[in-house]
C-alpha cells in the first residue's frame, strides 16, 4: 500500500505540474488578484465619495458609513445606503409637512389675532361708550332729582306765601265788613234823628220850646252839615264795600294762581319723575351691557393670550425649519446624491466582479 500511496501522489504531481495545469493557475490568481484590486478601488472611492460629503455637511452618519464601506460585505453597506436614502427622503417629506404645517399654523394664528385684536378695540369702545351713556344719564337723573327738590320746595313755600295770603284776607274782609256794619249802625241812628216822621217841617218852622238860651249862646237849630256828615259816611261804606269786593276778586285770582301754579308744578315734577324713571331704567340697561362688555373683554384677552403663547410655541417649533429649510433641503438632497453616487461606485464594482466570474 505504501507503494500505492507514492504512485498516487506521483501522478497527482504530474498533473499539477503540467503546461495545462501552469495556464490555469495563472489565470486563476490573475482573477483573483485583479477582483481583489476593483473591490479595493471601489470601495476606497464610495469611501472617499461619502466621507467627502459627510464632511462637507456636517453629517456624522455619512462619516461612520464611509468606514464601513471599508470593512463590510457590499450587500450590507447596500443596504444601510438605501436605509440611509430612504430615511433621508422620509426625512425631507416629513421636514416639507412641517414646513407646511408651520406656514398654515402661523398665518391662522396671525388671522385670529387680528380679529381679536379687532374685538378687542371694539369691544373698548363699547365699554368707553357705555361708560360715557351711564355718566351723562347719572348726570341728568342728578339734575332732575335736583330740580324736582327745588320745585317741591317752591310749592311747599307758595303754600305757605298762599296760606298768609288768605288769612290776610280774611282779616281785611273781617275788618271791612265790621267797619261797615258799624257804619251803616251809625247812619242809622243818624237818619233816625234827622227823619223824625212826627215832627216833620214843622219842627223847622216853630221857635224852640223852653227858656231862651242864656246870654252869649245863639238860639237851637237844626245841623245844616248833617246830610253832608250821612253823605260822607255811606261814602265810606260804598268804599269799603268796594274794599271787600276787591280784595274778594283778588283773593279768587291769587288762589286761581296759585292752584294753577301747583298744577303745573306737579305736571313738570311728575314728567321729570317720568324720566328718571325712563333714565334709571336705560341706565339700568347699560350697566348690564357693560358689566356684559367688560366680562367679554377679558375672555378676548385671555384668548389674546392663548394666541400670544401658542405663537410663541409655534415659533419655537418653526422658526428653525423655516430660516433653513432651502439650506436643509439642499443638503439633504447632496447627502442622498452622495449615497446614490457611492450606492453607483460599489454596484459597478460588483458588476464588474460578475461578470470577470462569469469569464
Amino acid at each position: 500500500t505504501r507503494q500505492e500511496e507514492i504512485s498516487a501522489v506521483s501522478e497527482a504531481l504530474s498533473f499539477l505540474t503540467s503546461d495545462d495545469a501552469h495556464d490555469l493557475f495563472t489565470r486563476t490568481f490573475n482573477f483573483v488578484q485583479t477582483s481583489q484590486s476593483v473591490e479595493t478601488g471601489a470601495r476606497r472611492h464610495a469611501a472617499q465619495v461619502l466621507a467627502a460629503v459627510g464632511h462637507r455637511l456636517s453629517s456624522p452618519e455619512l462619516v461612520a458609513l464611509s468606514s464601513k464601506v471599508r470593512l463590510d460585505a457590499f450587500t450590507k453597506v447596500k443596504k444601510a445606503i438605501d436605509d440611509m436614502i430612504g430615511k433621508l427622503l422620509q426625512d425631507k417629506e416629513d421636514e416639507i409637512k412641517q414646513k407646511d404645517f408651520c406656514i398654515e399654523e402661523l398665518n391662522t394664528n396671525e388671522r385670529e389675532t387680528e380679529l381679536k385684536n379687532r374685538d378687542k378695540e371694539e369691544t373698548q369702545a363699547k365699554i368707553d361708550t357705555l361708560t360715557n351713556e351711564i355718566e351723562t344719564l347719572t348726570n341728568e337723573i342728578d339734575t332732575l332729582k335736583a330740580e324736582i327738590a327745588s320745585m317741591q320746595t317752591e310749592l311747599k313755600r307758595a303754600g305757605e306765601d298762599r296760606e298768609k295770603e288768605n288769612k290776610d284776607f280774611q282779616d281785611t274782609v273781617a275788618d271791612q265788613r265790621a267797619t261797615v256794619k258799624l257804619l251803616e249802625k251809625t247812619l242809622d241812628v243818624l237818619k233816625g234823628f234827622y227823619n223824625k216822621k212826627h215832627k216833620g217841617a214843622s219842627l223847622v218852622q216853630e221857635d224852640p220850646a223852653g227858656p231862651p238860651p242864656p246870654p252869649g249862646f245863639k238860639s237851637y237849630k237844626k245841623n245844616s252839615g248833617s246830610g253832608g256828615v250821612m253823605g260822607m259816611i255811606q261814602q265810606i261804606i260804598n268804599d269799603a264795600k268796594t274794599e271787600e269786593a276787591e280784595a274778594i276778586q283778588a283773593e279768587k285770582d291769587a288762589q286761581a294762581a296759585y292752584e294753577s301754579f301747583v298744577k303745573d308744578t306737579n305736571d313738570s315734577i311728575t314728567a321729570k319723575q317720568d324720566s328718571i324713571t325712563d333714565k334709571s331704567d336705560t341706565k339700568a340697561k347699560k350697566e348690564g351691557e357693560l358689566t356684559d362688555s367688560k366680562k367679554d373683554l377679558e375672555n378676548i384677552m385671555i384668548e389674546l393670550e392663548e394666541l400670544a403663547n401658542e405663537n410663541s410655541d409655534l415659533h419655537k417649533a418653526c422658526d428653525f425649519t423655516l430660516k433653513n429649510f432651502d439650506v436643509r433641503q439642499q443638503a439633504r438632497d447632496e447627502e442622498v446624491e452622495g449615497l446614490r453616487e457611492a450606492k453607483a461606485a460599489l454596484s459597478g464594482a460588483q458588476l464588474t466582479l460578475l461578470q470577470r466570474s462569469g469569464a
